[in-house]
Parts: structure tokens; C-alpha cells; sequence
């Protein structure tokens, strides 16, 4: 075995953007959990207001997001300029908390939100934006390979 042969052993195998894109929504799926989750008991059980509840939950399950997805999902995560990656992470999911936030608040006071299935609706197609959002720019822009 030759030194190049050692070496091309050693280097992560690649996962296809399906293979990616699998592992960002089974990891979504465990993040929302403890975004809803917060979101939830936030403003369901505590009455806090819902701009403060999503804004929270939010920032709890991006921050899980971001800690697995980099490790498990994206290879490029670990290469390169990692503060510059965390920059980017940083005014992608910046924008991406506006967009979250505002949809949500926005469908809340469109539809005149009162009912636990109204809010939780609503947080669902915020979440999904969002996701949709994250996943696209993630592979992209910030842990590109």
C-alpha cells in the first residue's frame, strides 16, 4: 500500500446531495422538536407573546441545527476558513430568523390566530420556509465542498 493509497483511505467518502438532504431533515426533524417544543411551552403554557416565544425557539433549534448538520451532514464544514463558515452561518440564519419570525407573526395576525391549531399550523409553514431556505444556502454558500 503506497502513501497516496493510505491517504485516499483516509478521506471522508462524499455524500450526494439526496444522501445530504436526507440527514438535513431527519436532523430538522429532532431540531424541531425542540424548537416547537419551546415554542410551545413559551407561549402556550407561560403566555408569553408569539414574537418572543418563536424568537427563542428559534434560536435553540438553530443553534442544535448547526452543531449536528455541521458534523454529520456537510463535509466542507470542517475545511477551510471554519471562521469565515461561521460568518456566513451566522447572516444566513440571521436573515433566515426574519423570515421565520415575520411569516409566522404575519400569518397569526392575517388569520387573526386564536386556536392551538391556528398557531401551530403557522409555525409549521415558517419552519418549512425556513428549512427550505437553510438547506439551499447551507450547501451553497457556507459548507460547500
Amino acid at each position: 500500500m503506497t502513501v497516496a493509497d493510505t491517504a485516499a483511505n483516509t478521506e471522508p467518502k462524499k455524500l450526494g446531495v439526496f444522501n445530504q438532504l436526507a440527514r438535513f431533515i431527519i436532523i430538522g426533524g429532532g431540531c424541531a422538536v425542540i424548537d416547537f417544543g419551546t415554542y410551545s411551552l413559551l407561549l402556550g403554557v407561560l403566555g408569553w407573546p408569539v414574537w418572543l416565544s418563536k424568537s427563542i425557539s428559534f434560536i435553540l433549534g438553530t443553534t442544535a441545527s448547526y452543531v449536528i448538520n455541521r458534523k454529520f451532514t456537510f463535509q466542507g464544514a470542517g475545511q477551510g476558513n471554519t471562521t469565515a463558515k461561521a460568518g456566513a452561518f451566522a447572516v444566513l440564519y440571521t436573515t433566515t430568523f426574519f423570515v421565520n419570525i415575520g411569516a409566522n407573526q404575519l400569518l397569526c395576525v392575517l388569520f387573526n390566530a386564536q386556536e392551538a391549531w391556528q398557531f401551530t399550523l403557522f409555525w409549521v409553514i415558517a419552519q418549512g420556509l425556513g428549512t427550505m431556505i437553510n438547506f439551499i444556502m447551507l450547501k451553497l454558500l457556507v459548507f460547500r465542498d
